[in-house]
């Protein structure tokens, strides 16, 4: 069942993956504003958390518990699930680095009603997938508060953005929509 969900998670990682590389523009002719620099900082961090989960792997003799290549099954899927709906919903407004186009719209469909960053949120699923099916309990910690601490730096800047740009509109859905938990404000 282990090789069968590392199967799933290889596959489910290159999911989630191929947006970046396929759908998203590398040259934009439109003008934007990017992101802070302490957005910027986040994302270096993040990397760290994923590399963590992968870098420091369970001995093949302990392997994961049924509960956790159970949960690693459910929450790859789940990743490109929140993902996939993100990406369409965002359009060409899409981009590898964060920022907002002259034109740039506040979208509040799909995924978006649910969580207001559901890149993240998949980011987040993806990652939790990895450490459940490869990751000790003490990596696993180190990881996702890397993790955790880079994405909570993004969301700030992004909300930084967007309240900029949008005020009082994106207020309101801040106040109704958590960042990128589900249910969690």
């Amino acid at each position: 069942m282990r090789l069968v969900a590392t199967v799933e998670l290889i596959v489910c990682w290159f999911a989630w993956i191929y947006p970046f590389f396929f759908r998203a523009p590398r040259h934009q002719k439109r003008e934007s504003i990017t992101a802070p620099p302490l957005m910027q900082a986040g994302f270096p961090l993040q990397v760290m958390g994923i590399l963590v989960a992968w870098a420091f792997r369970l001995p093949a003799a302990d392997g994961p518990g049924a509960w956790r290549v159970a949960g690693s099954m459910i929450l790859g899927p789940v990743a490109s699930l929140i993902y996939w709906p993100a990406v369409k919903h965002l359009g060409r407004q899409f981009r590898l680095r964060a920022g907002l186009y002259t034109d740039h719209e506040l979208v509040r469909t799909g995924p978006y009603a649910l969580v207001r960053h559901p890149i993240y949120a998949s980011m987040l699923a993806i990652l939790l997938s990895t450490l459940l099916l490869l990751t000790p309990w003490v990596w696993l910690a180190v990881s996702l508060a890397l993790f955790v601490t880079g994405t909570e730096l993004r969301i700030r800047a992004e909300d930084g953005l967007l309240a900029a740009r949008f005020g009082p509109a994106f207020e309101e859905y801040k106040r109704q929509v958590p960042a990128y938990i589900p249910y969690v404000r």
